[in-house]
């Protein structure tokens, strides 16, 4: 095997590609528009058995559930069935209730595992939902898992992972004492970036678990990232560096620093300065607040 091609193999390797490819390509766009036109199509009109026993001719429809419904009746009313995940604004409704309902960050975790409105989930082999300490000062949320996360089940165990306990580090600070999670929970296949719809259901989720552990100082790797948190459509090099808010459904503000995903460093070593003066922002941020 020559060397160039070993190489090649090794830049796919780290960037995720770790599935066979048909030889013939699949259009997933046209999937997607087949199954958009699919669910247009509006449901012939059914008889409808009325409350005092009379049938009234007309389209089936489905009642919004209640609020305060259990979870059960929730996810019957509002989920299709088990296998299909479409991402629609019903299930964004859905997690938004789930979250909401978590009461502390295990029954978050229990409400993410038991969610099937999106599609991630079905080709995932782990739900990535957290790493490190809950109850420090200082919570870092990067996109979403890649092949070793999801191998793992864990957040930043891979290349990325192992640059970002290294900055930490430099700062004086570890996983025991950080805490650490990504916007999407599922690894999306061969590492593709998540869709529009994929990151608007999972919002709530990483919302909520934010709201849950509370932590002093946010540090939101990439560009994606830091879009959620603080619901900008700015890139990441104009937003890192700079201070902003995070404020909770509570109404807390919670301190941001953007700063540039480890993944990105890793392929623009150069810009590992710019990384390094972001981190130490954050550790003289952490020193006034503890």
């Amino acid at each position: 095997m020559s060397a160039d091609l070993r190489e090649l193999l090794r830049f796919y390797a780290d960037a995720g590609v770790d599935e066979a490819i048909e030889e013939v390509a699949i259009d997933r766009f046209a999937e997607f528009a087949a199954q958009t036109a699919k669910a247009a199509v509006k449901p012939q009109a059914k008889e409808v058995e009325t409350a005092g026993g009379a049938s009234a001719s007309g389209p089936l429809r489905r009642e919004p559930p209640r609020r305060g419904a259990p979870v059960a009746e929730i996810r019957t009313a509002s989920q299709p069935p088990p296998g299909v995940a479409v991402p629609d604004e019903g299930q964004v409704l859905l997690a938004r209730e789930l979250a909401a309902r978590a009461g502390s960050l295990d029954e978050l975790h229990r409400a993410m595992a038991g969610f099937d409105g999106c599609n991630l989930k079905l080709t995932a082999k782990s739900l990535v939902f957290s790493d490190g300490n809950p109850e420090g000062p200082l919570m870092l949320v990067g996109e979403a898992p890649g092949r070793d996360e999801d191998i793992e089940g864990k957040p930043f165990v891979g290349r990325s992972g192992q640059l970002l306990d290294r900055i930490l580090a430099a700062i004086g600070i570890d996983r025991s004492s950080a805490y650490i999670a990504n916007v999407i929970p599922w690894r999306p296949p061969g590492n593709r970036t998540p869709t529009p719809q994929e990151t608007e259901i999972c919002r709530p989720f990483i919302e909520r678990q934010i709201e849950l552990a509370d932590p002093e100082i946010l540090v939101a790797l990439g560009g994606p990232s830091a879009k959620v948190l603080l619901g900008t459509p700015e890139g990441i090099l104009k937003l890192r560096g700079n201070w902003r808010v995070h404020r909770t459904a509570s109404g807390k503000e919670i301190p941001v620093m953007p700063t540039l995903h480890p993944a990105y460093l890793l392929r623009n070593p150069a810009h590992k300065r710019l990384a390094w003066r972001d981190f130490l922002e954050v550790k003289a941020r952490l020193r006034d607040v503890g």
